[in-house]
């Protein structure tokens, strides 16, 4: 757990990790119950299941106590939860972090008010009728662009698509007519 940081970091602000199980399935090893074998359980009652409605209710609390402390699972494996966060602190990724989590934050800075001001200087200031109707005029004609020699290039540059209207050509080709078409009309 240690040489991952998405794993110290969390653990040390007192959060599980959701993927710990990662940190001990390479070492053969389960934090969480992986199988039916994992209890051992036994009960005085006569109901001859196991579990039966006492141990049943048993897990039920344990589960209700996991979900308000996680780190109950490494406490039920020997580990408190303080002894973990000093382990992982006497780290180098945990004294990067564990420095910064002690470290003081910033006294808060006095502002005269929290909104932006405008910055206009008098030769910048417009009237309303300018701002709204604007004071620069599009052009009357537009420059058409050079066109490409190549046709349908749009199409081309984002690849061939599998056809899915016809069985045979490719999408490119159908695009490549379609524009050869739309020339000849022009």
């Amino acid at each position: 757990m240690a040489s991952k940081a998405s794993f110290i970091s969390r653990l040390l602000i007192n959060e599980m990790p959701d993927n710990i199980e990662n940190a001990f399935s390479p070492l053969g090893l389960h934090l969480l119950p992986s199988n039916r074998e994992d209890f051992k359980t036994t009960c005085s009652c006569p109901d001859y299941s196991n579990p039966c409605k006492h141990i049943a209710g048993v897990y039920y609390l344990v589960a209700a106590e996991l979900d308000k402390d996680p780190f109950l699972l490494f406490e039920l494996r020997g580990l408190s939860k303080e002894v973990l966060h000093r382990e992982l602190a006497k780290t180098p990724l945990g004294l990067a972090l564990s420095a910064e989590l002690t470290a003081d934050a910033a006294a808060p800075v006095a502002v005269d008010s929290y909104y932006t001001r405008a910055i206009a200087s008098e030769a910048q200031t417009v009237s309303l009728k300018e701002f709204w109707h604007g004071a620069k005029r599009l052009p009357q004609t537009i420059d058409v662009g050079v066109q490409s020699g190549v046709s349908a290039i749009v199409v081309k540059k984002q690849g061939d698509f599998p056809q899915f209207w016809h069985k045979d050509g490719s999408f490119i080709e159908a695009m490549e007519e379609l524009y050869l078409r739309v020339k000849k009309n022009k």
